[in-house]
C-alpha cells in the first residue's frame, strides 16, 4: 500500500479520534449517582417513582388507545422507558414513557399511511427502531443544541393541534359507537363523527356524565389520591353493575402477561421508506417535548440539563420499546412535574417508577378489561385538555406577530393536515421569520460633530460635508442580507453631490461568499458613477476574508481602515 493510499485511512482514523475525544455523552451515569447514593435519596426517588407509576399506569391505558393500539403496549412502554431511563439520564425529573403528544402523532402517522390495527401492530417494532436510531445518532452529532433555533410557537402551536384530535377522536367512544372510515386530519375525524352520531348509545353516555361527575370532586376535594385512578377503579365498579342489570358497554381488553416477549423489528424496505418521514417526525417531537420539560424543571431545581444526553436516553428508551412491545417513548410533562413535586433525588426514580409499573402488569393487568371505553375515553379528554397553556398562549399569540403567525400556522396546520406535517410547517415558518428578521441589517447615517465626536445624523438634516457619508452597518452580512445592504448603499449614492462613502463594519458579523460578491458589484457601481468605498473599523477576521476571497484587491489596501479597539472611532476618523 502506497503513501498516498494510507493517507484516506489515516486521515478517517483521526477524525475518528478526535470525535471520540470531543465526544461528552455518557452511556453509564448511573455509577456517578451510585457512589453517592444515600438512605434520603433513596426515600425521596421511591416516593417520586411510586407516585409517577400511580399516574403512569392508567396513562398508558389510556394514550395505547389513543395511538390505536392494544392498551398493553401503553403500560409496557411506561415501563420499559421508565427503567432504562434510569440507566442513561442524568436528571432526577424526567419520567420517560408514552405521553399525549406522541401518541397522537402516531395515531396521526398510521391514519395516514391507512395502516389497519394488525399492520399497526407489525411495524411499530420498526418505527421505533427508527425512531430510537435517529435519536442516538442525533445526540453524537448534538442536534440538540440546535433545538433553541426551533421556536416555543411550534412546540405550543403542535400541542394545541394534538389536544384538538385527541378530544375529537374520542367522541365517538363517549357516544358508544365508532366508524369504519379511517380519518387522517380533525376535520375528517369530526365529519364522521357528525355523520355517526345517530348510532349514539344513551347507556355510554350515562356513563360518561358519571365519570366526569365523578373525576371533577375527586380532583378538587382529595388531592392526595390518584384522581384517575381512583375514578377509572370507581367507575369500572359501577359499570360491572349495571351489566348485570342489563346495560351494554365496550370494554378494553384484558393484558396477557404470558405473550409478553421480545420482538424484532421487521425489516421490510417498502415499510421502511413509509415510516421513515413518521419516524423523524416522532424523534424530534420527543426531543422537543423532553427539552422543554427538562430545561424548565432543572432550571426550577437549579441543575443543569444535558440536552445531548437525554437524546440519547431517550434514543435507547425507544430502542428497548422496539423490542419488548411499548410505543414511543419522551418526557412526560405531568409525570416528570409529579416526581419533582414528589421529591425525586436521582434518575433512579424513573427506575422505581418502571419498577412498580412492572408490578402493576403483573398484579392488574387481568383484570383491565373491567374499565369501560366510555370512562376511558372521558378520562383522555380530560388529560388532553391540560394540552392548552393558556397561560403559554396567551404569550405566544400576543408577544410579537411573528410568534403568533407561527402558532397559528402549526396549529391549523395540524387540524387540516396529517399532525406530523403540522411540526415541519411550524419549524419551516420559525425560521423563515428568524431568517427575515436577521437578515435585515440596521444601518445608520453619522457625522463628525464640532468636537471631532461621531454622532448620528437626524432624520432631515443635512450632511455638514455633502460629498461624504459615513454609514455604520449593524447586524448580519450574511447570504439573506446581502442584497438588501447593497441596495441601501445604493440608495444612498443617488445623492448627485456625493463621492465618498465610508462603511463603519465594526459590528457587522457573520460576512460570507454572498456578501463579498455583493460588496463587490457595490464598488463597481460606485466607480462606474465616479464614487469611492471605504472601509473602516474593520476587524481581524472581515479582513481575513476579504485577503482570501481577493476582495481585498478590489476594494485597495489603501481603502481598507482596520479597527482600533482603543479607541473605536479613529479607524472612521482616519477615513
Amino acid at each position: 500500500m502506497t503513501l498516498k493510499s494510507k493517507q484516506p485511512w489515516t486521515r478517517a482514523k483521526n477524525l475518528v479520534r478526535t470525535f471520540i475525544a470531543n465526544n461528552t455523552l455518557d452511556l453509564f451515569p448511573l455509577r456517578h449517582t451510585a457512589r453517592n447514593y444515600s438512605f434520603e435519596h433513596f426515600s425521596g426517588d421511591i416516593q417520586a417513582g411510586l407516585n409517577a407509576a400511580l399516574l403512569a399506569f392508567p396513562q398508558g391505558i389510556a394514550y395505547a388507545m389513543i395511538g390505536g393500539l392494544p392498551v398493553q403496549y401503553g403500560i409496557y412502554g411506561a415501563t420499559v422507558a421508565a427503567i432504562l431511563g434510569a440507566f442513561i439520564g442524568k436528571t432526577p425529573f424526567l419520567m420517560l414513557g408514552p405521553t399525549n403528544a406522541t401518541a397522537v402523532m402516531l395515531m396521526s402517522s398510521f391514519a395516514f399511511l391507512d395502516f389497519t390495527g394488525m399492520e399497526r401492530v407489525t411495524h411499530l417494532p420498526l418505527l421505533l427502531g427508527l425512531t430510537g436510531l435517529i435519536l442516538i445518532i442525533g445526540a453524537y452529532l448534538k442536534v440538540a443544541n440546535l433545538i433553541q433555533y426551533i421556536s416555543r410557537s411550534v412546540v405550543t402551536g403542535y400541542i394545541s393541534a394534538a389536544g384538538a384530535l385527541i378530544i375529537a377522536n374520542q367522541i365517538k367512544n363517549i357516544l358508544g359507537f365508532s366508524f369504519p372510515e379511517q380519518a387522517t386530519t380533525f376535520y375528517e375525524i369530526i365529519k364522521f363523527t357528525i355523520i355517526h352520531s345517530i348510532d349514539t348509545q344513551w347507556q355510554s353516555l350515562v356513563l360518561a356524565v358519571f365519570t366526569l361527575g365523578a373525576y371533577i370532586p375527586l380532583k378538587k376535594y382529595c388531592p392526595k389520591l390518584p384522581a384517575i385512578a381512583t375514578t377509572l377503579i370507581v367507575c369500572s365498579a359501577v359499570a360491572f353493575g349495571l351489566t348485570k342489570l342489563g346495560w351494554s358497554f365496550s370494554f378494553i381488553n384484558s393484558i396477557n402477561v404470558d405473550n409478553w416477549d421480545v420482538t424484532l423489528p421487521t425489516m421490510d424496505s417498502e415499510a421502511l421508506g413509509k415510516l421513515a418521514s413518521a419516524a423523524l417526525a416522532i424523534a424530534l417531537l420527543c426531543l422537543l417535548e423532553s427539552s422543554s420539560v427538562g430545561k424548565s424543571l432543572s432550571a426550577r431545581a437549579g441543575r443543569r440539563f444535558d440536552a445531548n444526553q437525554e437524546m440519547l436516553n431517550i434514543g435507547v428508551a425507544n430502542l428497548g420499546c422496539a423490542l419488548l412491545s411499548g410505543m414511543p417513548a419522551s418526557g412526560s410533562p405531568t409525570r416528570s412535574m409529579l416526581s419533582y413535586k414528589s421529591g425525586a433525588r436521582s434518575p433512579l426514580a424513573s427506575g422505581f417508577n418502571g419498577l412498580f409499573c412492572l408490578v402493576g402488569v403483573f398484579l392488574l393487568g387481568p383484570y383491565v378489561h373491567y374499565i369501560p371505553e366510555p370512562s376511558l375515553a372521558v378520562l383522555i379528554v380530560v388529560i388532553s385538555l391540560s394540552l392548552f397553556n393558556r397561560h403559554v398562549i396567551r404569550i405566544v399569540t400576543r408577544s410579537t406577530s411573528s410568534d403568533a403567525t407561527v402558532y397559528a400556522i402549526t396549529f391549523i396546520g395540524g387540524l387540516i393536515f396529517p399532525l406530523e406535517t403540522a411540526i415541519y410547517f411550524g419549524t419551516g415558518a420559525s425560521i423563515a421569520l428568524f431568517l427575515r428578521k436577521a437578515a435585515t441589517p440596521e444601518m445608520v447615517e453619522y457625522i463628525f460633530d464640532d468636537s471631532g465626536q461621531l454622532t448620528e445624523l437626524d432624520e432631515g438634516q443635512e450632511r455638514p460635508h455633502s460629498e461624504i457619508s459615513i454609514v455604520h452597518v449593524e447586524g448580519n452580512l450574511f447570504f439573506g442580507a446581502a442584497e438588501l445592504f447593497r441596495d441601501q448603499i445604493r440608495r444612498i449614492c443617488e445623492d448627485p453631490y456625493l463621492k465618498v462613502v465610508v462603511l463603519k463594519i465594526r459590528n457587522a458579523y457573520h460576512l460570507d461568499a454572498t456578501s463579498v460578491m455583493a460588496l463587490e458589484e457595490l464598488i463597481n457601481y460606485m466607480r462606474e458613477h465616479g464614487r469611492t468605498l471605504l472601509i473602516s473599523e474593520a476587524k481581524k477576521d472581515v479582513i481575513r476574508i476579504f485577503k482570501r476571497s481577493k476582495l481585498i484587491d478590489t476594494i485597495g489596501r489603501e481603502n481598507i481602515f482596520p479597527d482600533v479597539s482603543q479607541n473605536p472611532t479613529l479607524s472612521s476618523a482616519r477615513a
